[in-house]
Protein backbone atom coordinates (compact mmCIF):
# COMPACT_ATOMS: atom_id res chain seq x y z
CA UNK A 1 0.00 0.00 0.00
CA UNK A 2 2.81 2.23 0.54
CA UNK A 3 4.58 1.71 -2.83
CA UNK A 4 1.14 2.72 -4.48
CA UNK A 5 0.66 5.77 -2.21
CA UNK A 6 5.00 6.59 -3.24
CA UNK A 7 4.36 6.08 -6.58
CA UNK A 8 1.17 8.46 -6.96
CA UNK A 9 2.90 10.87 -5.14
CA UNK A 10 6.09 10.26 -7.42
CA UNK A 11 4.03 10.61 -10.47
CA UNK A 12 2.24 14.15 -8.88
CA UNK A 13 5.67 15.62 -8.96
CA UNK A 14 7.11 15.07 -12.14
CA UNK A 15 3.63 16.38 -13.11
CA UNK A 16 3.72 19.21 -11.27
CA UNK A 17 7.70 19.59 -12.28
CA UNK A 18 6.34 19.09 -16.03
CA UNK A 19 3.72 22.05 -16.01
CA UNK A 20 5.80 24.42 -14.38
CA UNK A 21 8.67 23.82 -17.15
CA UNK A 22 5.86 24.50 -19.31
CA UNK A 23 4.90 27.61 -17.95
CA UNK A 24 8.37 28.88 -17.17
CA UNK A 25 9.00 28.81 -20.63
CA UNK A 26 6.79 27.88 -23.36
CA UNK A 27 8.60 30.03 -26.41
CA UNK A 28 11.72 28.13 -25.36
CA UNK A 29 9.62 24.72 -25.35
CA UNK A 30 8.61 25.29 -28.95
CA UNK A 31 12.02 26.30 -30.42
CA UNK A 32 13.23 23.62 -33.11
CA UNK A 33 15.21 22.82 -36.19
CA UNK A 34 13.99 23.38 -39.82
CA UNK A 35 15.87 21.10 -41.64
CA UNK A 36 15.23 22.59 -44.84
CA UNK A 37 17.10 25.58 -44.40
CA UNK A 38 19.79 24.12 -42.17
CA UNK A 39 23.11 22.74 -43.20
CA UNK A 40 26.60 21.52 -41.49
CA UNK A 41 29.25 21.41 -43.55
CA UNK A 42 33.53 20.73 -42.98
CA UNK A 43 36.53 21.57 -44.96
CA UNK A 44 39.48 19.45 -45.06
CA UNK A 45 43.10 19.76 -47.17
CA UNK A 46 44.15 16.87 -48.97
CA UNK A 47 47.73 17.69 -50.50
CA UNK A 48 47.17 20.95 -49.78
CA UNK A 49 43.70 21.21 -51.82
CA UNK A 50 40.54 21.98 -50.17
CA UNK A 51 38.26 19.65 -50.03
CA UNK A 52 34.57 20.06 -49.19
CA UNK A 53 31.81 18.07 -47.58
CA UNK A 54 28.54 17.74 -45.48
CA UNK A 55 26.57 15.71 -42.81
CA UNK A 56 23.15 15.65 -44.55
CA UNK A 57 21.68 14.07 -41.45
CA UNK A 58 21.84 16.02 -38.36
CA UNK A 59 19.47 17.59 -35.16
CA UNK A 60 19.22 19.98 -32.57
CA UNK A 61 17.56 20.43 -29.36
CA UNK A 62 17.73 24.57 -28.79
CA UNK A 63 16.15 26.34 -25.81
CA UNK A 64 17.55 29.74 -26.58
CA UNK A 65 16.46 32.78 -25.05
CA UNK A 66 18.41 36.45 -26.12
CA UNK A 67 17.39 38.04 -23.16
CA UNK A 68 19.28 35.12 -20.92
CA UNK A 69 22.20 33.60 -23.65
CA UNK A 70 23.78 32.76 -19.96
CA UNK A 71 20.54 29.99 -19.06
CA UNK A 72 20.10 28.59 -22.45
CA UNK A 73 21.09 25.38 -24.01
CA UNK A 74 22.18 23.84 -27.38
CA UNK A 75 22.51 20.16 -28.27
CA UNK A 76 23.70 18.48 -31.41
CA UNK A 77 23.28 15.19 -32.76
CA UNK A 78 25.12 14.49 -36.18
CA UNK A 79 24.61 10.89 -37.96
CA UNK A 80 28.60 10.74 -38.86
CA UNK A 81 26.89 7.73 -41.64
CA UNK A 82 25.88 10.81 -43.36
CA UNK A 83 28.91 12.12 -44.05
CA UNK A 84 29.72 13.03 -47.87
CA UNK A 85 32.51 14.15 -49.67
CA UNK A 86 30.34 13.92 -53.38
CA UNK A 87 32.68 10.91 -54.95
CA UNK A 88 30.95 7.32 -53.88
CA UNK A 89 34.49 5.38 -53.40
CA UNK A 90 35.24 8.06 -50.94
CA UNK A 91 32.00 8.23 -49.56
CA UNK A 92 32.56 4.45 -48.80
CA UNK A 93 35.42 5.05 -47.31
CA UNK A 94 34.39 7.35 -44.20
CA UNK A 95 31.87 4.95 -42.16
CA UNK A 96 35.48 2.69 -41.87
CA UNK A 97 36.70 1.95 -38.14
CA UNK A 98 40.16 4.28 -39.69
CA UNK A 99 37.63 7.37 -40.21
CA UNK A 100 34.17 8.02 -38.80
CA UNK A 101 33.85 4.48 -37.02
CA UNK A 102 30.32 4.70 -37.57
CA UNK A 103 28.86 0.91 -36.77
CA UNK A 104 30.70 2.30 -32.93
CA UNK A 105 30.15 5.26 -32.63
CA UNK A 106 26.83 6.26 -34.89
CA UNK A 107 26.58 9.67 -33.70
CA UNK A 108 29.03 12.78 -32.84
CA UNK A 109 27.54 14.79 -30.61
CA UNK A 110 27.41 18.59 -29.17
CA UNK A 111 26.29 19.76 -26.15
CA UNK A 112 27.03 23.33 -24.74
CA UNK A 113 27.76 24.53 -21.25
CA UNK A 114 27.99 28.19 -21.21
CA UNK A 115 27.14 30.86 -24.01
CA UNK A 116 27.89 34.77 -24.23
CA UNK A 117 26.59 37.27 -25.98
CA UNK A 118 29.53 39.36 -27.37
CA UNK A 119 27.32 41.94 -29.03
CA UNK A 120 25.37 42.91 -32.23
CA UNK A 121 23.70 38.88 -32.42
CA UNK A 122 27.22 37.71 -32.02
CA UNK A 123 27.56 34.49 -29.16
CA UNK A 124 30.07 32.53 -27.87
CA UNK A 125 29.35 28.80 -27.42
CA UNK A 126 31.40 27.29 -25.43
CA UNK A 127 30.93 23.44 -25.05
CA UNK A 128 31.85 19.84 -25.64
CA UNK A 129 32.41 17.94 -29.18
CA UNK A 130 32.43 14.10 -28.84
CA UNK A 131 33.31 12.60 -32.13
CA UNK A 132 34.42 8.38 -31.79
CA UNK A 133 34.09 8.47 -28.37
CA UNK A 134 36.36 11.34 -27.74
CA UNK A 135 35.43 14.50 -25.74
CA UNK A 136 36.86 18.12 -26.11
CA UNK A 137 35.87 21.14 -25.28
CA UNK A 138 35.17 23.63 -28.22
CA UNK A 139 34.49 27.45 -28.53
CA UNK A 140 32.06 27.98 -31.47
CA UNK A 141 31.22 31.38 -32.15
CA UNK A 142 27.81 32.02 -33.74
CA UNK A 143 26.24 34.70 -35.33
CA UNK A 144 22.42 34.80 -35.06
CA UNK A 145 19.91 36.88 -37.64
CA UNK A 146 16.20 36.82 -37.80
CA UNK A 147 13.71 37.39 -40.63
CA UNK A 148 9.60 36.69 -40.00
CA UNK A 149 10.02 33.73 -37.69
CA UNK A 150 12.69 32.14 -38.72
CA UNK A 151 16.29 32.61 -36.89
CA UNK A 152 19.41 31.93 -38.52
CA UNK A 153 22.46 30.86 -36.75
CA UNK A 154 25.75 31.13 -39.15
CA UNK A 155 29.53 30.34 -37.45
CA UNK A 156 32.38 28.08 -37.99
CA UNK A 157 35.36 26.83 -35.96
CA UNK A 158 38.23 24.88 -36.45
CA UNK A 159 38.94 20.46 -34.89
CA UNK A 160 42.12 18.68 -34.87
CA UNK A 161 40.63 15.75 -36.67
CA UNK A 162 43.60 13.89 -34.91
CA UNK A 163 42.29 14.80 -31.14
CA UNK A 164 38.99 13.09 -32.19
CA UNK A 165 41.00 9.64 -34.41
CA UNK A 166 39.51 10.94 -37.38
CA UNK A 167 42.05 9.33 -39.95
CA UNK A 168 44.31 7.09 -38.57
CA UNK A 169 46.50 4.23 -39.34
CA UNK A 170 48.65 5.72 -42.43
CA UNK A 171 46.29 8.51 -42.72
CA UNK A 172 47.27 9.82 -39.64
CA UNK A 173 50.15 11.84 -41.85
CA UNK A 174 49.11 15.20 -42.04
CA UNK A 175 51.09 16.05 -45.47
CA UNK A 176 48.65 14.12 -47.28
CA UNK A 177 45.54 14.66 -44.93
CA UNK A 178 46.01 18.24 -43.09
CA UNK A 179 45.28 17.83 -39.32
CA UNK A 180 42.91 20.85 -39.12
CA UNK A 181 39.17 20.43 -40.20
CA UNK A 182 37.10 23.41 -40.57
CA UNK A 183 33.57 23.04 -39.29
CA UNK A 184 30.88 25.30 -41.24
CA UNK A 185 26.99 25.89 -40.30
CA UNK A 186 23.70 27.61 -40.84
CA UNK A 187 20.86 26.74 -38.63
CA UNK A 188 17.52 27.59 -39.60
CA UNK A 189 15.50 27.89 -36.48
CA UNK A 190 11.51 28.81 -35.18
CA UNK A 191 10.54 29.92 -32.48
CA UNK A 192 13.36 31.78 -31.21
CA UNK A 193 12.48 35.20 -29.18
CA UNK A 194 13.21 38.19 -30.98
CA UNK A 195 16.69 39.30 -30.49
Amino acid sequence: MTSVIFYRRMASALALAGAACLVAGPALAQQKLIAAGSEIGFVSRQMGVPVEGRFKKFDAQVAFDPAKPASSKVAFTVDTGSATLGAREVDAELPKAVWFNVSKFPQATFESGAIKAVGAGRYEVAGRLSIKGVAHDVLVPVTLTQSGDTTTAVGSFVIKRLAFKIGENEWADTSMVADDVQVKFKLALAGVPKL
